[in-house]
């Protein structure tokens, strides 16, 4: 691991994980652990209790939000898109984009540094 890397002691290299079983459900509450950051990105788990969201808002990453449990509302730039488990959204950047939980649900959000690669 680089030294400008870090990783939850839940997630450790080359184990395997229970992805869904790192955040645990808490009544009236949205739970994250980030689980590995580095300079060119993130790895988060959220866990969203019924009721909760996360205001409009915008990032300069690309961003894939991979619902793990349950569904949720995830509302891009406006236009609204039902995710359920095991499905992903993409996330441009500076896009403005919010996350609605109408019941509990569990999303993955990896976070990529927005770079152009050269021909």
């Amino acid at each position: 691991m680089r030294e400008t890397e870090t990783m939850s002691p839940e997630l450790a290299l080359e184990t395997v994980s229970d992805l869904a079983g790192l955040a645990v459900y808490s009544d009236d509450s949205i739970v994250s652990r980030t689980l590995m950051k580095s300079q060119a990105g993130s790895l988060t788990l959220f866990a969203f209790d019924a009721g909760q969201h996360l205001s409009e808002h915008s990032c300069p990453y690309d961003a894939t939000a991979h619902v793990i449990d349950g569904k949720g509302e995830i509302v891009i730039n406006g236009a609204s898109h039902e995710v359920a488990a095991g499905q992903v959204v993409l996330m441009p950047a500076n896009i403005p984009h919010a996350v609605n939980a109408k019941q509990r649900f569990k999303m993955i959000l990896t976070m990529f540094k927005n770079e152009k690669i050269a021909d």
